[in-house]
């Protein structure tokens, strides 16, 4: 199960455990209301925290994916760079070798 249905989850559980306790407190109807309004602001709130939160880690991972990617194409390209030159090298003394033997 991934953690966000579970944080979703709990923060579900955690409203409607407010709602019901707001809702079955012995006070007015005004009061009860205004409770229910409090209580929803601070759900708001905190998914609102939460999400700054989740798209602010999803920011830096896709930054530390985009650097990952740039040091493998780096390392690719020195690779084809030491690939070329030994390919070279390896033809030189090749020629070298065969210009030797005739």
């Amino acid at each position: 199960m991934k953690k966000s249905n579970i944080v979703l989850g709990v923060l579900a559980g955690a409203a409607v455990g407010a709602l019901l306790g707001v809702l079955f407190a012995p006070d007015k109807g005004s009061k009860t209301r205004k409770k229910i309004y409090r209580k929803g602001e601070d759900i708001v709130d905190d998914l609102k925290g939460k999400a700054s939160d989740l798209a602010e880690k999803a920011n830096d991972l896709s930054r530390k994916a985009a650097k990952l990617v740039e040091k493998v194409n780096a390392s690719m390209e020195q690779a084809k760079r030491e690939a070329t030159d030994m390919a070279e090298d390896a033809k030189s003394k090749f020629a070298d070798l065969k210009h030797r033997q005739s």
